[in-house]
């Protein structure tokens, strides 16, 4: 690897508490060294009133608003946002069609077969290749960011996933998610309630009505969470995200126990629909049969004598004794989607998953407003409410750029796609065997669809201890997963990666085994670097591509001339050796992805 010393990079980090925050843990694992070291009618339909900032008029511009809307940056799409309005740009890819879904890529790959030797529907790595080929692959990378961001906060892990076909399950919910991305929240909530994965993770499936004679009482999981997570938060909120208070100063709760025990009655009488279940005896002796995997992608199936009868009272409503069951739910998820909290707290993180940690309190307000009217008395339009997020002038102005509290770390998971999506990587079998990578001392510390709890990854709120971020009560929900062994983690796993590529056993089999002796294990998984390497012989050109594509032009010169000097401190020329550019280029990318002003996207 290329030394440093700490010095400069902790200089150019100061200014900024998010990059200060990396330095200082990176300093304590040893590793800073290394780190230093190394105009269309839907485009109308967009824009909000007010708003200044219309157009990239730089390459930077254009690579910092793609970099917030999706996933990478490439040549083309630069250009295609720098030819057109962001709105008009935006309203496109809204438009555009849908990639193959996850569902559908799991059964091309043959994961619904079901076989003795295989017993997909007992595993989890088949949801986890899933969703990094959906991340690293799909046409429809707006959308498939949207849908990333919703995960985040609509959670369902796949480690708490223990069913048959909870691969399947999972990817379900992923379309899911991915479908009604740009849809209605109304919506999107209902199909979530409803979605058999969800119905599992939540406890909504199998939950039965009160039984006196033996003390059970419906399961309040979901209806706890539905509220807490899901919709309307702890505290009561202004549009602008702030909290209210009561004449004492203390915050106003939203809900008491009362409302989730009463609310905990709708959410009973569901279970999985297994109408067009098909079994099938898979083992020699016929001992074990699996049913098929359609119950996997159907709503749950509502059984009226397993539901409460009794009547529910919450949120100032009351919900009459012997209401049906779809009424009782229309009837719940309208009161909850009609509440006044739904857009400030949805809104803002939103905002979080995809610009800064700390929007103001304006910011926050024009999305809630969004969220409460799309411009045509359209409540929760999220095609609205997204794009109030990516256009507003806080997300767009270059004020942003030298605001320490503006931005937000980059979640590692969205890095190893950015790398993936900008240096053409490919899977040369297509098996895209991509496992859990949330191991923080050896891989990321993250893994899409992994969160090891239904509070995600990271709170909303979370403050890093004793840091300026603290001092001026700034949040940075990221930091919550970064740790000694996280940074050196990242570091030492991306530094394989990004020179090899990723390593695969058995890429040309679907199932997961370790046969050392199949010809075919080698670096499946790897980038082409293909205008990289064209440019390696200049260090100068190189570093500069890497900064416009990856941090939208903002390391800073001093930086960036360090790492020119250190690429050139082994000299290379257009006539060296394959394997000598690509080390050149691996190390101008490690370098650039380690750097604090990649890390912090602001």
């Amino acid at each position: 690897m290329l030394d440093e010393d700490t010095d400069t990079l902790a200089t150019e980090a100061a200014a900024d508490p998010m990059a200060e925050r990396w330095v200082q843990r990176a300093a304590l694992t040893g590793v800073a060294g290394l780190l230093t070291a190394c105009a269309t009618p839907g485009g109308q339909r967009l824009q909000r009133p007010g708003q200044q900032y219309s157009r990239a008029q730089t390459p930077e511009e254009a690579a910092r608003f793609l970099l917030q809307a999706q996933f990478s940056a490439s040549d083309s799409e630069i250009a295609a946002v720098q030819n057109s309005s962001y709105a008009d740009w935006l309203a496109q890819q809204f438009d555009a069609p849908r990639g193959q879904t996850g569902w559908d890529w799991l059964n091309q790959r043959g994961y619904g077969q079901i076989d003795n030797s295989t017993r997909y529907f007992d595993h989890f790595y088949p949801g986890d290749y899933m969703v990094w080929n959906q991340l690293m692959t799909a046409p429809d990378a707006v959308r498939k960011r949207l849908a990333l961001a919703l995960s985040e906060f609509f959670v369902v892990s796949l480690t708490g996933l223990d069913f048959a076909w909870r691969s399947h399950a999972m990817a379900h919910y992923w379309d899911t998610l991915a479908q009604h991305a740009l849809g209605n929240f109304r919506t999107l909530l209902e199909e979530v309630t409803l979605n058999p994965a969800m119905g599992h993770y939540l406890n909504t499936k199998g939950n039965q009505k009160e039984n006196a004679a033996t003390g059970r009482v419906p399961d309040e999981n979901y209806a706890r969470e539905v509220m807490q997570l899901f919709t309307i938060g702890l505290v009561q909120l202004n549009p602008d995200g702030s909290e209210k208070t009561g004449a004492n100063g203390q915050r106003l709760e939203t809900y008491t126990q009362s409302d989730v025990t009463q609310l905990a009655r709708v959410f009973t009488g569901y279970d999985f629909d297994q109408r067009n279940n098909v079994v099938t005896p898979f083992d020699p002796e016929g001992k074990r049969r699996v049913g098929n995997t359609n119950f996997a992608r159907q709503r749950m199936v509502f059984t009226p004598n397993r539901h409460s009868e009794l009547a529910a009272h919450f949120l100032g409503i009351t919900i009459p004794a012997k209401t049906s069951g779809g009424e009782a739910l229309k009837l719940a998820l309208d009161t909850l989607f009609q509440h006044p909290n739904v857009g400030p707290f949805f809104g803002k993180q939103m905002i979080q998953r995809l610009v800064t940690s700390n929007p103001s309190p304006a910011y926050v307000a024009r999305v809630a407003a969004a969220f409460a009217d799309n411009g045509s008395g359209e409540r929760g339009d999220l095609r609205a409410v997204f794009a109030a997020i990516l256009l507003d002038d806080e997300a767009r102005s270059p004020a942003g750029l030298t605001d320490p509290r503006f931005g937000r770390l980059r979640e590692p998971m969205l890095r190893l796609v950015q790398w993936g999506r900008t240096f053409g990587v490919s899977s040369a079998q297509g098996g895209w065997k991509i496992g859990d990578l949330s191991n923080p001392a050896t891989q990321l510390g993250q893994s899409p669809l992994r969160s090891p709890s239904v509070f995600n990854f990271f709170r909303p709120g979370y403050v890093p201890p004793a840091t300026q971020m603290a001092a001026a009560g700034a949040s940075a929900p990221e930091f919550q997963i970064v740790t000694e062994s996280s940074v050196a983690g990242y570091i030492n796993y991306l530094q394989g990666v990004v020179r090899n590529g990723i390593y695969v056993n058995d890429p040309d089999l679907p199932n997961n085994v370790s046969n050392s002796k199949n010809p075919k294990a080698g670096f499946d998984i790897k980038a082409s670097y293909t205008a990289e390497l064209a440019l390696a012989s200049d260090a100068k050109a190189l570093v500069a591509r890497l900064n416009l594509l990856l941090c939208a032009g903002q390391l800073p010169a001093a930086l960036q001339a360090r790492m020119v000097a250190a690429l050139n401190a082994t000299p290379l020329t257009t006539a060296s050796p394959p394997d000598k550019r690509l080390d050149r280029v691996a190390a101008a990318v490690l370098l650039t992805m380690a750097a604090p002003q990649y890390l912090v996207q602001k």
